[in-house]
């Protein structure tokens, strides 16, 4: 990792740990529409890895690894931002989904089968499973959720995302958001459980998991748009 002048070889460095881009790349591909393209991601991602290797300082205590993909999210998220990559039609559509959930689960005081949800939406099993698809619900929170009085952004993804003190991991530690989401996920129908579990518990993406099941890829992007829904409607207080 030297060259033979002692300095720290940084060519060596973004080798080493650009399997890292690549790997964060694919799992966030999985959650945007066809229209972005995953070497695009790649791309900015080392660009983040760079600024990561130059910013870097071993004395703050933190593992390179856990600093660099902070940094390499951060500069994807901010190309996806400045891109608008879900369009409002998008969120509608997901806070749709959503809304039917919640209505569903207080009057049959259990989790809705998909074609239940169908129904509440008046729409066509197949037209429902067409729209998870589109949407591929990924958020547990909205920018829109943290909207000041006045109704203005309070730029989340620059407060949580860009900032080393802003560690996602911290936000995640919150006891009481923390256990209302592992009861939430409890409560998800079996399969979807395996889904989530497989997706963010062992970082597989939507074809590995795929293949674990023995359905398509398709089919398990609808199921991950369709546990969302359930979250964020199970969430809301929170």
């Amino acid at each position: 990792m030297y060259t033979a002048k002692g300095t720290l070889n940084r060519d060596a460095q973004i080798r080493q740990y650009s399997p890292l881009v690549k790997r964060l790349a694919h799992h966030m591909i999985a959650k945007l529409p066809a229209s972005v393209e995953v070497d695009d991601l790649i791309q900015v991602g080392m660009i983040g890895l760079t600024e990561a290797l130059a910013r870097y300082e071993p004395s703050q205590g933190v593992q390179f690894e856990t600093f660099a993909s902070q940094r390499i999210r951060g500069a994807m998220i901010d190309e996806l931002r400045g891109g608008d990559w879900m369009s409002r039609g998008s969120r509608k559509s997901q806070k749709e989904i959503e809304h039917a959930v919640h209505a569903l689960e207080n009057r049959l005081h259990r989790p809705p089968m998909e074609s239940e949800i169908a129904a509440e939406l008046d729409m066509s099993l197949s037209d429902y499973q067409g729209l998870l698809a589109r949407v591929r619900g990924t958020q547990l929170v909205y920018l829109e959720d943290f909207s000041g009085p006045d109704g203005e952004s309070n730029d989340y993804l620059d407060r949580h995302v860009a900032q080393e003190e802003a560690d996602p991991s911290r936000i995640l530690g919150d006891e009481r958001m923390r256990a209302a989401l592992v009861e939430a996920i409890k409560n998800l129908p079996e399969r979807e459980q395996y889904i989530m579990s497989m997706y963010y518990e062992h970082d597989m993406n939507l074809k590995e998991i795929a293949a674990v099941l023995g359905v398509t890829e398709s089919r398990i992007c609808q199921l991950h748009s369709q546990s969302i829904a359930r979250l964020r409607s199970r969430l809301r207080e929170h």
